[in-house]
């Protein structure tokens, strides 16, 4: 039976580049591989000037959250400018990007459903320790 309760602290999150010269990485809070839920969720962390391929997916809601910085979202041909306090959800089939076209790094909180393999090309990707900078940021403790 999997533990009713599922926790963790920022500062002992594992960081992931999907691939070594990709732009964007993820801070994993939880997903299938690693606890058994349905779902992924991490904070995908854009550095200035970093973004996501173009990518679709099948049967899977994908959600952003932006937490820190600002940028650009593509979907479908249609761009939306994102701040803090920004929510926005990609249906399955929908063709997306996101851009950090900024000086500064974006953090969002992201959130996939059901997993469709995002989990598992996360965490064939790289391991990477996250920076204070990130984690000051996670933790609250970024002004």
């Amino acid at each position: 039976m999997p533990a009713p309760v599922l926790a963790r602290r920022a500062a002992d999150l594992r960081g992931f580049r999907i691939a070594p010269g990709d732009s964007n990485y993820f801070a994993c809070l939880f997903d299938p591989l690693a606890d058994g839920v349905t779902f992924t969720l991490v904070v995908e962390i854009f550095a200035p000037g970093g973004r996501t391929p173009p990518n679709t997916h099948s049967v899977a809601e994908e959600c952003f959250f932006v937490l820190k910085g600002s940028g650009k979202a593509h979907a479908d041909g249609v761009e939306t400018a994102i701040g803090p306090g920004d929510c926005f959800v990609l249906r399955p089939g929908t063709e997306h990007v996101v851009v950090n076209d900024t000086a500064e790094k974006l953090y969002c909180l992201t959130f996939m459903t059901p997993n469709e393999g995002f989990a598992e090309l996360i965490r064939n990707g790289t391991p990477i320790d996250l920076p204070a900078e990130d984690i000051a940021v996670l933790t609250g403790a970024a002004a």
